[in-house]
């Protein structure tokens, strides 16, 4: 068994996206590519995206810290501190409103 502090890993990793010129940093916390399930922790500064891409099979994004926008088409959805999103299976983009931290699961379908 195995504890990770996501408090930690999100104050770590916002540090770093703040510094990048990316303005962008992640972390696999569980998993890889051998594995089904994986959860990233993404931490983007204020305004930056993540730009429109495949759903990668079932997805959810849950917010550890700031406030994000998800959009799939027309379809906007905006999540904060708290807040956890089921991503469409559509092409979508991610943007953080201001500097935020997700937990990224995924359950690779294919």
């Amino acid at each position: 068994m195995q504890t990770t502090s996501l408090t930690g890993l999100t104050e770590q990793h916002l540090a770093i996206a703040r510094q990048a010129t990316s303005g962008r940093s992640a972390h696999t916390v569980y998993g890889g590519h051998a594995n089904t399930l994986r959860q990233t922790l993404i931490a983007l500064a204020g305004g930056q995206k993540l730009d429109e891409h495949e759903n990668p099979g079932e997805a959810t994004l849950q917010v550890l810290h700031g406030q994000v926008r998800l959009l799939a088409g027309t379809d906007e959805h905006s999540a904060a501190t708290g807040d956890l999103l089921t991503i469409p299976d559509a092409r979508h983009s991610l943007e953080a409103v201001n500097d935020s931290v997700i937990l990224l699961t995924v359950a690779k379908t294919g």
